[in-house]
């Protein structure tokens, strides 16, 4: 076997550490992902399939505000259809959200989401909820858009968390490239 001269060792080392950082550089985005989820870093919000059950419902009541927001280049109005609830940790909660496309030509936009204070997103779990996939809109078509989602119960044990009386819910609404076809919309129930 032929030993490598020392320049070729050091183009061999280099190369190999361009290709481990290479690989570290689009390993990070999914395993910061996974770790926000499974953390609740940055205001990360969790999902369940379903909530605790009445077992689960404890008499801590938390008031959960909701706040909405649209990208430039999405021509929408986006709301909470209240301003918001007060739920017992455990309980289901749940809220609509409203949209209407105010634009001549169908949109599509994907909502990203956290809440505030960050250490309330382990906490704060959702069941259901627009923000899962993109949501379509014809031209002036507007949609109401259900969210439910409880506060974990297992709030009541993390001694960090006894502060928490409020948790914001905060939507940002994204336009998503080249969907704007007539056949990617959707009819809704609700037209105007």
């Amino acid at each position: 076997m032929k030993k490598l001269s020392p320049n070729a060792r050091v183009a061999a080392y280099c190369a190999f550490t361009f290709a481990l950082m290479l690989g570290g550089a689009y390993a990070s985005v999914p395993f910061y992902r996974w770790f926000c989820q499974v953390t609740g870093f940055d205001g990360t919000t969790q999902r369940a399939d379903a909530a605790p059950g009445a077992d689960g419902i404890s008499d801590r009541v938390i008031r959960i505000r909701f706040d909405a927001n649209v990208a430039p280049g999405l021509t929408w109005n986006f709301g909470p259809e209240e301003p918001h609830v007060d739920v017992r940790v455990g309980e289901t909660g749940i809220t609509s959200y409203f949209a209407q496309n105010t634009g001549d030509a169908p949109t599509r936009g994907h909502a990203t989401f956290n809440v505030t204070p960050e250490k309330a997103g382990k906490y704060f779990v959702k069941v259901a909820c627009f923000c899962f996939s993109d949501q379509p809109l014809g031209p002036n078509e507007s949609r109401e858009m259900p969210v439910n989602f409880f506060v974990d119960p297992a709030i009541l044990t993390d001694p960090r968390a006894d502060d928490i009386k409020e948790i914001t819910l905060s939507y940002t609404f994204f336009p998503q490239e080249g969907a704007t076809a007539a056949a990617d919309v959707e009819p809704s129930a609700a037209q105007n």
